[in-house]
């Protein structure tokens, strides 16, 4: 039996790293799957609407995720 953690283990934990800064401005993160290196999330609460979401995404989370888990190389919001 393999021990390792899948990739899609590897991603929800570092989300749960970043989840409590979302939480504070009211919003969450929820992984939806990883594809051919892509991690998708949804982003929920007030992050949803928040025009500031698309930085958060790309600048914050895809680089935590990319440093992280090497074999992300892009995050996409669906």
């Amino acid at each position: 039996m393999n021990d390792k953690l899948s990739i899609e283990e590897r991603v929800s934990q570092v989300l749960e790293e970043i989840r409590p800064n979302l939480q504070a401005d009211g919003g969450d993160i929820e992984l939806v799957g990883v594809e051919n290196g892509t991690a998708k999330v949804k982003l929920k609460g007030n992050c949803a609407g928040c025009p500031m979401s698309t930085m958060t995404v790309k600048w914050g989370v895809e680089n935590v995720l990319k440093k992280k888990v090497p074999e992300i190389t892009k995050v996409e919001t669906v």
